[in-house]
């Protein structure tokens, strides 16, 4: 009986942080307009419907590749360039959007009374990102 409860707890854990993160990764995109501006960029307003679907796809494709554990037995010099590129192509198209987006800081500054901190409020953000991917990196990485 613990075993099943333990197990159930585990599935509805799991279930929940994929939620959470499906969820966030959706906001991202949504806040990020990431998908119409690729599509004003590509002047291809009538294919918003593919570039859609291609994210849906995608996260459906590498959910299951992770699930199920799919390897491709191609050599490094093959393996490796491809999805350094279409990674590389998202982060630079996930750091259009926040270029875009960072103009609401001063904005937002303005508001709060904050423009003498602009620069410092900047610098805690950065900070908090590299000292974040650092302890990724260094602590659960290994």
């Amino acid at each position: 009986m613990a075993d099943a409860l333990a197990g159930l707890f585990m599935a509805l854990l799991g279930l929940a942080g994929g939620i959470a993160v499906g969820s966030g990764m959706v906001a991202l995109l949504i806040v990020f307009d990431l998908i119409p501006r690729l599509a004003q960029l590509a002047r291809a307003f009538r294919l918003s419907a593919v570039f859609e679907s291609a994210v849906v796809g995608g996260s459906l494709f590498w959910t299951w590749a992770d699930f199920f554990g799919w390897k491709a037995p191609l050599p490094a010099a093959l393996a490796l360039p491809l999805p350094g590129l279409l990674c590389g192509a998202f982060i630079g198209m996930l750091a259009a959007a926040l270029t875009e987006v960072m103009n609401v800081l001063p904005i937002l500054a303005k508001r709060l009374r904050l423009t003498g901190y602009l620069g410092a409020l900047v610098m805690a953000m950065v900070l908090g990102k590299t000292a974040g991917s650092l302890f990724d990196w260094l602590v659960y990485q290994w």
